[in-house]
């Protein structure tokens, strides 16, 4: 059984995933922090491939990204410093970014790789959901790959339902239409959007990631979902604590439950 179904399976509730840009703040730092994620009790790890125009991204991650980038992190490198990671971490494991670098790649030789170094998922924001069914779905299957797709408040209840329908592992539910990035708590507006795909019981289950960074936050967007996804808030402690992981995971964790 994939990972992250394992998860699912056996946890329903205040799941952590944790994202952050390889590369940043170093090229090797990619697998320490990764196991000292996994060390500090996260559920599950999103690495994200950096590119150079992130347009689902905000001001934090894009300036992750810029730095990998500068460091010379090509998705080619990230996966020769994955080789090994399943030696030690049995967390799920999901490559998060964007298609240009991945076709560059090549899609097939992507989910070949992911399946050698024991990559549980992955989440391409800007890939379109009818081009997945027609070209990718069929490959990503194949190699046991699981494809995440997201859903934001302005996506119709016929979508979500196909999304639904035609993917599994978990359906990413983006707070709202903006950019990634840190909030203090989440309106009302945004919470009627929670409980209204949650009276949809859908067939997935799903996870609340964009602006969750205190607990008040998690705590809100947990109610209506198995759990969330946190990226800004950590890669930018990442950067306050000079990379140094075991700190910035400490910070965080503090800020979601103290």
């Amino acid at each position: 059984m994939n990972r992250i179904d394992q998860l699912f399976a056996t946890k329903q509730n205040d799941i952590l995933s944790i994202y952050f840009c390889a590369g940043d703040p170093t090229p090797d730092s990619v697998a320490t922090t990764i196991r000292t994620l996994q060390q500090k009790g996260v559920d599950m790890v999103e690495i994200g491939i950096p590119f150079s125009d992130p347009m689902a991204d905000g001001p934090v991650i894009q300036a992750a990204a810029t730095r990998a980038l500068r460091n010379g992190m090509t998705l080619r490198k990230l996966f020769a410093h994955l080789k090994g990671i399943r030696d030690d971490v049995h967390i799920p494991l999901l490559l998060m970014g964007y298609l240009n670098p991945i076709m560059q790649y090549g899609f097939e030789d992507f989910c070949r790789s992911c399946r050698e170094c024991g990559i549980d998922g992955a989440i391409i924001p800007d890939l379109p959901f009818a081009e997945y069914l027609q070209n990718f779905r069929p490959i990503a299957e194949r190699y046991g790959l699981k494809m995440v797709m997201l859903i934001t408040p302005e996506t119709s209840d016929e979508r979500i339902r196909l999304i639904d329908r035609y993917t599994d592992g978990f359906i990413y539910m983006v707070s709202s239409a903006a950019v990634t990035g840190a909030q203090r708590d989440f309106d009302k507006q945004k919470q009627a959007y929670f409980g209204r795909i949650e009276a949809m019981r859908l067939r997935n289950p799903r996870m609340i990631g964009f602006g969750i960074s205190n607990r008040q936050t998690f705590d809100a967007a947990a109610r209506y979902a198995a759990g969330c996804i946190i990226g800004s808030k950590f890669v930018s402690l990442l950067a306050e604590e000079d990379g140094n992981a075991d700190r910035a995971a400490d910070r965080l964790l503090a800020a979601l439950h103290g």
